[in-house]
């Protein structure tokens, strides 16, 4: 299995990663045919959770990479790093300024002001945030084709895993307060999974660009790992601790967080 995959061009690599990643998005969206709500608890673990996943995935498979190959480039090393990661978050507080969107949990829309239905909302606050995400593996598996050793297949593979675990309670999160709202099981599932597909579509993009210019290698791992944590630090931790069970939340984001350095130093 990973013979063939290993055959295919980093874009195509890239393309069915992030096809992994909207369909454990699906995943959790189809909760919804079987649960009308869910245990906030639990909930907010799975949040809390994808957080820890993130945060260590921003450094182990993004950050340190980065910091490597621009020391083999020649670079001041913290440089691309450091600069990358300020612009990835600056790029989503501006998307974050324009677009429309609502935050779970709250009732004021962020944005430009707009007429839109609250779902609408809900499900761009999401899409909007799985551009990272995506936008972080098809990075990895561009590297790779690069090569220069910093980037391995194993680590981008474990990247993609790590997107997997935290994507489910994503998915979760729309569908789940969209059915609680009323709407139907279908519908509820189909916006859900609508919210991952914006994974795929960064996922091509960022492996197309970084095989275009190899020198902006460095600064677009950054770039992802600080789009990825303004994204933590701006919606996924403030709505797991927006209820009592901050502490649950807490402990699945220390549980995220070292399954993920496991996975990425054990597969990288």
């Amino acid at each position: 299995m990973m013979d063939w995959f290993s055959g295919l061009s980093p874009v195509l690599q890239a393309l069915c990663a992030t096809a992994f990643t909207w369909g454990a998005t699906a995943l959790g969206a189809a909760v919804v045919f079987f649960f009308k709500k869910i245990d906030r608890r639990v909930l907010d673990g799975l949040l809390g959770f994808a957080a820890g996943v993130m945060i260590a995935a921003s450094f182990w498979s993004l950050l340190a990479p980065s910091i490597e190959m621009a020391r083999q480039q020649g670079h001041i090393p913290w440089l691309p790093a450091a600069v990358g990661f300020l612009v990835g978050g600056f790029f989503l507080r501006g998307i974050d300024f324009i677009l429309p969107h609502l935050h779970a949990g709250f009732e004021k829309a962020e944005g430009i002001k707009t007429n839109w239905q609250r779902k609408i909302l809900l499900v761009l606050a999401i899409t909007l945030h799985n551009i990272p995400e995506g936008l972080a593996v098809g990075v990895a598996f561009g590297a790779i084709g690069l090569g220069g050793g910093a980037a391995t297949l194993g680590a981008a593979v474990a990247l993609t895993i790590g997107m997997c675990l935290q994507n489910f309670p994503e998915g979760m999160a729309v569908s789940v307060p969209l059915r609680r709202d009323g709407m139907s099981r279908t519908k509820s599932f189909f916006w859900g999974q609508f919210s991952g597909l914006m994974e795929p579509l960064a996922g091509v993009a960022g492996a197309l660009a970084v095989l275009q210019a190899r020198p902006l290698l460095p600064w677009a791992m950054a770039f992802a790992a600080g789009a990825m944590i303004y994204v933590v630090v701006e919606e996924v931790i403030p709505e797991s601790q927006i209820c009592e069970h901050t502490d649950i939340a807490t402990m699945g984001t220390m549980v995220g967080f070292v399954l993920m350095m496991i996975l990425d130093i054990g597969l990288g």
